[in-house]
Formats: structure tokens, sequence, C-alpha cells
């Protein structure tokens, strides 16, 4: 699994351990080791994980979600060390904004979001004889402000409050009174999104222009900076706080030593929906994705990112690795196609208007010589590779709408093309004309052919695989009505066959992600039944593949998360 925290506020967490980070993936919360990075998953909500707490003791977690407007949003309260679930509190709706547990451990408290009214700052008193909370107002007197952050001073005397506006407010909970404010002057940018306590007055402040602060009350006068990439979202000590952990909007998790105060990335993903996953030919050890305006290398085992290649302001819509291994082809929303190099993300060349409404899908040829591109007006475009020269070979103008998905055969003679027009095309790369087309009443979003290359597989938003040479149909999600409701038109279906062909002899199978169910199904092929069910995706899945050897499945969803599963037959 490689991280995502997104868009939570104090959504990453140390715990009390200090051995483990724990942090939202969507619906899911993900439990990590700092040392081993081992990995265990908390699956319990149905709708993004919106706030997360932890007891002072660390025995418990509690973590809350999102849902539609008026609808109860879920708490649901988590015992650590067994991780699973012991509660489900259903009483807010909408949403809920926050969570904290008592230092005793003895009571969780929740804050509900938009639908339960707030927009106040207010002290509360626990009534336990008449099983009550009591508010009291505070006053701040003309000062008006939109808080995004609460932190408590360590001996309980004040609390501090980060606002949009850029400043912090310090007020007394017996007094119920404001003690002061600032910085009074430089404010901090995009607001103080993350606020922590240390000993003495001192702070950590985050801002959401990435900013990290250290200063002390009163004066908030920075001391110690550091500019991190996204704005900041979680500040969580690790201890006393010799040593702490910043999660930003961009999906990176850095690791601060208090006394140098420099930041080291620890983890790092997406924070965008992922558009496609490439492995390398015949290497399992490092793969491919872009989402947006990135791409990014990975290796597979550690999960480390090993290279981010980034055009800004554009859209990186399909990738494939040429099989020498020496560039990464990759397709872009401005219509150009460009090649970098694979090992120091060096820009190798660009061809320019390769197709007039954005590149939406490539291959390659095994070869080297050919690149095959797909466009957003329905062309299928051949164009030949020299070492200088990049030349347009032909344009074949079959398909009405965007073209989805391209596959090449092992030969290079031939490759198929599905659309969301509703058909599939299959080419001859020869002499560069139809050989078949197949239509079918959905839209395609992907099609590969069988390792022996005699027949092809197609799926799309109608939930179903499709063999047409075999006239089998797969029902890739059933029919429910609640996912009627969620009318879930654009999910997507994928289709990649085992890359070993007597592999696929022996078990005959192939991998479906489902749509917004947000499930990795295994089918066995000749059966039409599912085998396997991976559970940990909370977004569409937009993209799988199956690594070279058959020792990973790797998925990647709309929500930026990119999981890798082991296979589940002996290689």
């Amino acid at each position: 699994i490689f991280s995502l925290l997104g868009h939570v506020p104090t959504g990453l967490k140390c715990h009390p351990d200090q051995e483990h980070l724990i942090y939202p993936l969507g619906c899911t919360l993900l439990i990590q080791a700092l040392n081993t990075h081992e990995q265990n998953f908390l699956h319990g909500h149905n709708n993004n994980v919106s706030c997360l707490a932890i007891s002072k003791s660390g025995d418990y977690i509690a973590s809350g979600q999102v849902t539609f407007m008026g609808f109860k949003a879920d708490i649901i309260l988590w015992d650590y060390k067994k991780r699973e679930l012991i509660a489900r509190l259903s009483l807010h709706k909408g949403k809920i904004e926050a969570l904290a547990f008592s230092p005793n451990d003895l009571y969780l408290v929740s804050l509900g979001g938009p639908d339960d009214g707030s927009g106040t700052i207010r002290v509360w008193e626990l009534d336990l004889p008449n099983r009550k909370i009591w508010p009291t107002e505070c006053q701040t007197g003309q000062m008006k402000r939109i808080v995004m952050g609460i932190a408590m001073a360590n001996d309980d005397s004040f609390f501090y409050l980060g606002t949009t506006t850029g400043d912090i407010l310090k007020l007394n909970p017996k007094s119920k009174l404001l003690v002061d404010t600032g910085p009074a002057k430089d404010k901090f940018s995009l607001g103080v999104t993350a606020i922590r306590c240390l000993k003495m007055g001192d702070m950590l402040l985050g801002s959401g222009a990435g900013l990290l602060v250290f200063c002390k009350s009163p004066s908030y006068k920075t001391i110690k900076k550091i500019q991190l990439q996204g704005g900041i979202t979680s500040i969580t000590l690790r201890g006393e706080g010799h040593q702490f952990f910043v999660g930003t909007e961009e999906s990176h998790i850095y690791r601060v030593n208090f006394t140098d105060f420099k930041e080291t990335l620890i983890t790092t993903c997406h924070f965008e929906a992922v558009e496609d996953i490439v492995f390398p030919f015949g290497t399992s050890e490092l793969f491919a994705t872009c989402a947006k305006k990135d791409i990014r290398v990975w290796h597979t085992l550690s999960n480390r990112e090993l290279l981010r290649i980034t055009v800004p302001n554009m859209t990186c819509h399909g990738i494939d690795f040429m099989r020498d291994g020496k560039s990464i082809i990759s397709a872009w929303g401005d219509g150009r196609i460009r090649a970098f190099a694979p090992e120091t993300g060096r820009l190798m060349y660009v061809i320019n208007s390769a197709h007039r409404i954005g590149v939406t899908a490539i291959a390659t040829t095994s070869d080297c010589k050919r690149i095959i591109s797909g466009g957003g007006e329905g062309e299928v475009r051949v164009w030949q590779i020299g070492c200088q020269t990049q030349k347009l070979e032909e344009a074949l103008k079959e398909h009405k709408s965007s073209v989805s998905c391209i596959r090449v055969k092992r030969n290079n003679e031939e490759c198929v093309t599905a659309s969301t027009d509703g058909t599939c095309i299959i080419w001859d790369l020869v002499r560069l004309r139809r050989n078949q087309m197949i239509l079918a009443n959905t839209l395609f979003q992907c099609v590969c052919y069988h390792p022996e290359e005699f027949q092809i597989i197609t799926s799309g938003t109608d939930r179903k695989v499709r063999a047409p040479s075999k006239r089998q149909t797969l029902s890739g999600s059933r029919q429910t009505s609640h996912e009627v409701e969620a009318k879930d038109v654009g999910s997507r279906v994928h289709t990649p066959w085992h890359s070993d062909g007597s592999e696929a002899q022996r078990y005959d199978t192939l991998e479906v992600p489902g749509g917004n169910d947000h499930l990795v199904k295994v089918w066995d092929y000749n059966e039409g039944e599912v085998t396997h069910v991976g559970v940990g995706h909370s977004g569409n899945i937009t993209r799988i593949r199956i690594s070279p050897g058959n020792q990973y499945i790797v998925s990647v969803s709309a929500d930026g998360a990119i999981l890798r599963w082991k296979y589940p037959f002996a290689s």
C-alpha cells in the first residue's frame, strides 16, 4: 500500500507506543510500523474517514466519517491491540468533524459537522450526575474569526485556536476570555491549519501554504521554519516531541527532528486520481504510475518513490515503458506525447499536436520502433520512432469518441483499441487498416489480449467483462438497487491477463476491479466465477496490472491510492 493522507485535518497520528503511525486511507484506517513498515488495515466505514483520535493510553482508536446530507454519520471505536471494531456510534448527521478522548480513557467526545450547526467558540463542562454537558460561549470582543484548528496547553491553563486569517487566538478555559492574539504582522498565508503545543508556551504551527513554524507565545514570532510541499493538515509528536511528523494535503508525510529542524520525506503518494499503472518488461521490481501532472516510478517491495516527473498544469492520461527500458512514453491532455528517461526523468523528445483533443491512450511495440496513440477525438495514430526522429505514419479514423485503451500484439502486426463510443477495433498494423469491429451498448474502458492472443477481453461501464470470441459475459458487479441509485455511470472495470501464457492455461483466470463497490476481483475464466475478492480501495478503481512473473497485482484508484496485492495463485 502506498500512502494517501489527503485533506483530513489532524488525520496523521503517532501512536503513544512511538512505533506506529495511524492515518486514513479513504474509508479505511491504516496502521503503519515506523521501523518495519508493516501495515495493518481497519475496515468498517462505508464512506471517507473525516477525523480520528487515539486515547492517551493507546488502547483505543476512534474514527468518524462523512456521509450524505441528512443521513447519520458513524463513529467507530477500535481496539488497537486486537485491531478490532468495539462499537459503532450513530447520532450525528452528515459528518463527524472531530473526536477527542478524555485523558483517563473513560469518555469520547464527538463534534458534528455543518448539519449539526456550529461556528462558535465554546467551553463545555461535564455534569455527570445529570448526564449532561453544559456550554459557555467564549468572549472575543470585536474580533471575528473562523477557526481551523485547536490545541490545549500541556498544563490545561490555556487553549490556542488557529484561524483562516493566519493568526492564533489564546483563550483561558476558566474565564472563557481572550488572552492574546498574534502575530501582529506577517500573518500565516492561507491560514493556520495545524497547531501543536509543546512545553513552556512553545508551539509548532502549520499553514495552508505549507510553512512549518516553531514559535513562542505571546509574540508568536517565527523562531525556526521549513517550507514543505502542500498545505499542512497534521502535526503529530513522537513522545515528548524530540521528533515529530507532518502530513500535507499533497499526501506527503515528513519526519522532523526538533533539534536540527530538518525534514525527511518518509512517505508519499498521488493526491489526485491515478490514471494508469505499468510495469517495465520482464521485471516486477519497479512500476510507474501517472496522476494529473505527475509521473512517478516506485520500488515495488519498499513502496518507495524513486523518481517523480512533473509537467505543471497538465494532465497525464496514460504511460508505457518502451520494451528496451530506455524511455517512458506518456500521453498528455495538451495533445502532446512526451518521452522521458526512466532513471533521471530527463525529457528525451516531444511529439507536438499528436491529437486535437488530448492524447487519451498510448502503447508501444516490442521492437521499440512504433508508438500507437489514441485521442479524445477518436483517432488512432501510428508513429515511427527513430534515433532522432518521430514521424506520423498513419491516422486511423474509425472511432467516434475518446480512445480509452490500446493493446499491441506480440508480433507487432496487430493492435486492438477500445473507445467510449461502444466499439472495439482490431487494426492491421502492416496494412494500416481495420480488420474487425466489435460493438456493444457500453462505454468501453479497457481491452486486452489473452496471453496466447487468440482472444480479446473487453470491459466497460455496464460492469460486464466480455470475451467476444468465446461468447462469454461475466457480470462484474451485481446490479443492486444501491448501485443504480448511486448512478454508477463511469465506473471502470479492467481486465489484465496473467503475464505468463502457461499460467493462464493452468488457471485461466482474469482480474476484475469493480465499479463503485471498490473491490478487486479474481475470476476463474472457464467457470465465470469469482475466486478471490480484495477489499481496500476507497475510490473507483481506474487501472490494474499483474506484475511480470505473476507475483503481485497492483491496482490504482480515483482517490489517489496505489494498492499492492499478493498474487493469489502459486507462480
